[in-house]
């Protein structure tokens, strides 16, 4: 178990619609400084098709793209202890300031990738939020019941209403 802080900035601007929020970087993703670093996780070509994008490949490219298309990206967890990339291993958790983010931006909507992140804002961060958050299938390489094409279509229907 390691105690870990979270080591890099949110993805937003003043166009940003929507946040999605992850529970803390992967193992690959602190490795690479951003979200979303392990190269089975298909978030990067989810996000893609909600933006009609191609699949973007630097971070320069990825942030590029989140914020053309008015997403905006963080996690729940500031802070923790983990085992690896474990989010059943997390512990003795500190959240990021969500409601600060929202209260500074004209986001509309939360968006939580996963079960987990989903349990972690609501029991850390709703509440301050005041914004209640859609659950959407995780894009994580762990959720192999979900195909790229049920996950892409599943959150297009979730965000499509707040991207327009």
């Amino acid at each position: 178990m390691e105690a870990l802080t979270h080591n890099f900035a949110p993805v937003f601007d003043e166009s940003s619609r929507i946040l999605i929020l992850g529970t803390f970087p992967s193992v690959k993703s602190r490795e690479n400084h951003f979200y979303y670093g392990h190269p089975q996780n298909r978030f990067w070509k989810v996000t893609a098709a909600l933006t009609d994008s191609k699949v973007p490949q630097t971070v320069e490219e990825k942030k590029r793209m989140l914020l053309k298309g008015r997403i905006a990206v963080w996690d729940v967890i500031a802070a923790c202890e983990i085992e690896g990339s474990s989010d059943s291993s997390i512990r003795n958790v500190v959240p990021n300031d969500i409601a600060g983010l929202l209260k500074k931006t004209n986001i509309r909507a939360v968006f939580c990738n996963g079960g987990k992140a989903y349990e972690l804002y609501v029991k850390y961060c709703e509440k301050a939020c005041g914004t209640a958050a859609v659950k959407l299938p995780s894009t994580s390489p762990a959720n192999a019941a979900w195909s790229l094409e049920r996950l892409t279509l599943n959150w297009q229907e979730a965000v499509k209403e707040y991207l327009q």
